[in-house]
């Protein structure tokens, strides 16, 4: 009997299921071979970091110079940071008259004095009074989700509210690169479902405030 026990393998001290290991397997502690899992809090960044911009009617002035009135709301960096700001932050139909409401990457000012935008343009899509909520919200989640083929060039959007009409524009920054403003403004209608055509005007020749301005670019 002696010679029995002492041929006895050693228990592990743990419980063994024969049917999940071969015969000689060490058994392991799994928990530290586990894939690691998601966290369902963890943010989700964006590429870029965004900033809101508003320039309220209310400050501006006929002597005060163009764009003195604009000011910063906020940045953005998580697809999360934005659908907070977005739920709690007017959007175009309740606007007032007069009003610009800007969104462009982070450290790009919507002037056309930025060093960025300078040598840019817009598309612009026009809409009835209450009619562009949905076209905002649409061209805001195909820019910071970088759905343009030229992401690049894209600077920001703004859209303005009017008395009759209101307005989205699509800044970029290179007005000379017809090849990628084309596609911008082909892409963002598609987003739209937009089926009016649309132009595209150069900064350098809005600056001139020229009644006959004409576009560089239609699509």
């Amino acid at each position: 009997m002696a010679e029995e026990h002492e041929t006895r393998p050693r228990s592990s001290g743990r419980a063994e299921d024969p049917d999940e290991r071969e015969e000689g397997e060490i058994a392991d502690d799994d928990s530290a071979h586990a894939p690691p899992q998601p966290n369902p809090a963890a943010p989700h960044p964006l590429e870029h970091a965004w900033t809101f911009w508003f320039d309220n009617p209310q400050g501006k002035s006929k002597q005060a110079a163009w764009g003195s009135s604009i000011r910063p709301i906020h940045t953005f960096a998580t697809v999360e940071d934005f659908w907070s700001l977005y739920s709690n932050i007017h959007h175009p139909s309740k606007l007032v008259v007069g009003s610009d409401f800007h969104c462009f990457k982070n450290k790009i000012e919507p002037k056309w004095e930025d060093p960025i935008c300078a040598n840019g343009g817009k598309w612009t899509i026009s809409c009835g009074r209450g009619k562009s909520d949905t076209m905002w919200l649409h061209t805001l989640l195909a820019m910071i989700g970088e759905q343009f083929d030229y992401g690049d060039e894209v600077c920001g959007a703004v859209v303005s509210v009017r008395g009759k009409q209101e307005r989205i524009a699509i800044w970029t920054k290179n007005a000379a690169n017809e090849a990628a403003q084309i596609s911008i403004g082909k892409q963002w209608k598609e987003f739209l479902d937009y089926k009016d055509n649309i132009g595209f005007i150069v900064h350098d020749d809005a600056k001139k405030m020229d009644k006959g301005l004409k576009n560089r670019y239609t699509v």
